[in-house]
């Protein structure tokens, strides 16, 4: 029985090639004339929803066929699996150039005549890393200007069928799907092809990639551009070529292409960075025997002669300072003059990332017809979600007609709810942290008193301490809670915005992006702010500790100082973060794509067809790049905020980006379905974002080289406190240590043991002997540290804030020959327009139309003229 069901199958197969001769593996329909511009899928499955389904279907695509959309259906019989029906969509010439005129769509009028920019002398030494002259600019330069039915002959129109780009022709489809009526539903109308995937009527819709990416189509009207970007661009050996933009431009459209503009100025701009953090840490590298501190620390005549006060209550025994030796010489390697330099630098780096953005972004909305777009992204529609879910219409002042808007008081009350919901979220990231805190305070007296009795871990004793057993194991615990939040948050973040009802696209953008990261801040900064601003900073002294929830300790800083353990809390969080980025990004659609297809494996490509293969890949979906900025910009925070405590990050943040263009470009070219293409003139409310940023990092970095780092007190101590003019920073150790009677102890800290009876022990801090008349007050010097740590930061931050305006003053926005080619541009397109109205009115009065008058051919001529004098 098995064998003959095998037989059946097999004759079923051999009948499907049979029936068709040319190979399934095309974008066009079966005439093999109209191009497939969108497909639908939908799986016929007989349950209680079946007849609504099919009426929501026929009403559905009987109403795209009014709209002038052409379908052709592919029975179940035809799919891979027996089960799914492909409704195949064609937008012909007339609503091709309906929708591009609604929609403002720029088209070609005649080619660009501006020369070129002069070469660069450089051309010669980058040419390893340029791509191909027709992969760089697949098309010619032209003069642009929006669509209109009624001048069709002024347009440069060779081939109505390859006029309209496929990224245009999907996006006009989709422009229609998504604004198609289906029915009526308990007394509402019913429209968009969203809600129709939502309630399962279909299961997916996609515009096609124009061929496999491994190979070219065999047939010669298809560009294969998606080969070409693979090829070119999406395979990681071309890491070091350029992007081909204009490339993925016209395939996937502007939204996705500025993200890629912007990742790949992002990631050069990093080199610079990362080279000036690679020598600060050389720096720190090659004077780590010449630092006074460690020196002293691991002198065993006065590091080992030291003896420091436990490290917790009562299980804790006394230590010797010389066994945080190794730490100690660690630490310089970014605790030392280059950390000031290298925060300075960083924020004037940051400046001119953000301004030469600027400059790049005027650039690319020249070169690819953005610079109106503001006007047009205003005309362009609601959501289509906002006109279904607002009942009531109110006139628009501008417009003069009627549109849904949303009531007041339902606006307050749905802000209320989103503004109490991230509140909470934020909250519970807040109670998270100070959970990983309490951890940190209870399980640092457990390692602090393993360590000191464990002869097995005496080979490593000296780098792994307390300390820093207790940072790396919370930074785990830390980045583990955070991608479990991570996880839940995103899906709350959606949910409230869609109930929010933003009235445009770029207003749910905005607003989930705030949310979003509002959240990603605190939820990946906040372990960071706390390890640099609060750790040992309210210790108390011995005999007078200060306590959390009154039963545990604060926990101290190593002697060396905190900024090593920033460093190791940066480290983890920001390398884990990407390494399970990278994996979520390209491992998981991986696998989801090779389960999905393991069945059509062995099938003859005139079998497995073109919409099916796209149907077997993940979707890309309306937050897919949401996403890759988000991930970007949460990076760009760890490089600059907290980069004065690890110089390298840049260096980190380098290699990673140089592998996420190529990750990124491969997902989206061979395991994505192809992107409807949309438009976008800028990165958006992300600018912003960097902006602010680019600001608090000045600030975060001041306090770090003030209050984290050990400089201030080396610099007070160097020129005020030194009594050794040969070796000025000799004695900072024992300077820096103040001297605690153990009698003084009382019964809650002091050790249970004390077999070598010290009569005093040492802490971090500065202030008075036992036997003083101020005894354990504070010191003069502390004050004087104080005084200077708050100097330096308003000294640092005006001379950062003030370079950094200088230099975004100097720099303007838009480079001046994008301006002048934009004021061509216009003038010679009014110039183009004016002309061709005057031949058609030329025309007109030749063949004797009464209505061209004199006056008005005077009129047309004389606004030539004043086109021309402006």
């Amino acid at each position: 029985q098995q064998s003959g069901r095998k037989y059946n199958l097999f004759l079923k197969r051999r009948l499907r090639i049979d029936k068709r001769h040319q190979s399934k593996d095309s974008i066009f329909f079966r005439d093999g004339v109209r191009r497939i511009d969108f497909v639908l899928s939908y799986v016929d499955d007989l349950n209680k929803e079946w007849e609504k389904k099919l009426e929501r279907r026929k009403e559905f695509e009987s109403n795209l066929q009014k709209a002038g959309l052409e379908l052709e259906t592919e029975d179940k019989k035809e799919s891979e699996d027996g089960k799914i029906f492909f409704v195949k969509i064609h937008a012909p010439w007339e609503v091709l150039i309906t929708y591009a005129e609604v929609l403002n769509i720029k088209v070609p009028i005649r080619e660009n005549d501006i020369p070129p920019m002069v070469e660069n002398p450089l051309d010669c030494v980058l040419y390893p890393f340029r791509l191909p002259e027709k992969v760089m600019h697949p098309e010619p330069d032209y003069f642009t200007a929006p669509f209109s039915k009624d001048k069709q002959e002024l347009y440069l129109i060779n081939d109505e069928s390859t006029f309209f780009s496929p990224s245009m022709r999907n996006r006009i489809v989709n422009y229609i799907l998504t604004r198609c009526p289906y029915g009526t539903e308990e007394g509402k109308k019913k429209f968009g092809i969203k809600r129709l995937l939502n309630n399962g009527t279909y299961t997916a819709a996609y515009p096609l990639h124009d061929c496999q990416y491994w190979k070219k189509a065999s047939d010669p009207n298809c560009d294969s551009e998606r080969h070409t970007l693979y090829m070119e661009w999406a395979r990681f050996l071309r890491f070091y070529k350029e992007q081909p933009l204009d490339l993925i431009r016209k395939y996937y459209g502007e939204k996705i292409g500025i993200y890629f503009a912007w990742l790949g100025f992002y990631t050069e701009m990093l080199f610079l960075a990362a080279v000036v953090g690679l020598i600060c840490f050389l720096y720190g590298l090659f004077t780590m025997d010449e630092n006074m501190s460690s020196k002293e620390i691991c002198d065993p005549s006065i590091g080992g002669e030291i003896i420091m006060c436990p490290l917790c209550d009562r299980d804790c025994e006394y230590w010797r300072l010389n066994t945080t030796c190794e730490s100690s010489q660690y630490s310089h390697l970014f605790d030392n003059v280059a950390t000031l330099f290298f925060a300075i630098f960083m924020g004037i780096w940051v400046t001119l990332f953000l301004e030469f953005w600027k400059r790049r972004q005027a650039r690319l909305k020249y070169e690819w017809d953005l610079v109106d777009f503001e006007e047009e992204q205003q005309q362009l529609q609601l959501r289509p979600e906002y006109e279904a879910k607002c009942t009531q219409k109110k006139k628009n002042p501008i417009t003069q007609e009627m549109e849904p808007y949303l009531p007041l008081t339902s606006q307050a009350v749905r802000f209320c709810i989103s503004g109490a919901t991230v509140l909470f979220w934020v909250s519970l990231i807040i109670a998270s942290m100070i959970a990983v805190i309490v951890y940190r305070l209870a399980v640092y007296a457990a390692f602090a008193s393993l360590m000191e009795n464990t002869q097995t871990l005496q080979p490593i004793s000296g780098l792994l301490t307390p300390q820093l057993a207790t940072s790396v194991t919370a930074s785990c615990l830390n980045f583990v809670i955070i991608m479990i939040l991570n996880f839940f948050y995103e899906r709350i973040a959606i949910w409230i915005t869609d109930m929010e009802i933003p009235r445009t696209h770029m207003e749910y953008e905005n607003r989930l992006t705030m949310k979003m990261f509002l959240f990603q801040f605190v939820n990946y900064y906040s372990s960071c702010f706390y390890v640099a601003f609060f750790k040992g900073k309210f210790v108390g002294y011995p005999g007078a500790y200060t306590y959390m929830f009154n039963r545990w300790r604060n926990e101290e800083c190593d002697p060396a100082g905190c900024l090593i353990e920033l460093t190791t809390q940066l480290t983890i969080v920001m390398a884990g973060k990407q390494i399970w980025g990278n994996i979520q990004e390209a491992i998981v659609p991986w696998i989801c794509n090779w389960w999905g297809r393991r069945k059509a494996r062995n099938n003859p490509e005139n079998l497995y067809s073109r919409w099916e293969q796209d149907h077997d890949l993940q979707t890309f979906g309306a937050l897919g790049l949401f996403y890759e900025y988000l991930e970007m910009v949460i990076q760009f925070g760890f490089i600059t905020l907290f980069v004065a405590s690890f110089p390298l990050a840049p260096l980190l943040a380098l290699m990673n980006n140089i592998l996420e263009i190529r990750v990124d470009s491969w997902k989206l070219t061979t395991q994505y379905r192809r992107p409807v293409a949309a438009k976008a003139h800028s990165i958006g409310v992300w600018q912003e974002i960097l902006n602010g940023m680019a600001i608090l990092s000045v600030v975060t970095n001041a306090f770090i080289v003030a209050f984290t780092s050990d400089m201030i007190p080396r610099l007070v101590y160097y020129y005020a406190y030194s009594e050794n003019e040969d070796s000025p920073m000799s004695g900072y150790i024992n300077n820096s240590l103040s001297v605690f009677q153990i009698s003084d102890f009382p019964e809650r800290n002091e050790p249970k043991e004390n077999p070598e009876n010290f009569v005093i022990c040492r802490y971090r801090d500065y202030r008075y002997p036992p036997d003083h008349e101020k005894k354990y007050l504070h010191t003069m010097q502390f004050w004087h540290i104080l005084a200077a740590k708050l100097a330096f930061i308003i000294i640092m931050e005006h001379v950062v804030f003030i370079v950094k305006f200088f230099v975004a003053w100097m720099i303007p926005d838009v480079p001046a020959d994008v301006k002048a080619k934009i004021k061509r541009e216009k003038y010679l397109t009014q110039k183009i327009l004016h002309e061709y109205e005057l031949e058609k009115l030329k025309e007109r009065l030749c063949q004797g139309d009464k209505r061209a008058t004199e006056k008005e051919f005077i009129a047309t001529e004389g606004r030539m003229e004043l086109s021309r004098a402006m």
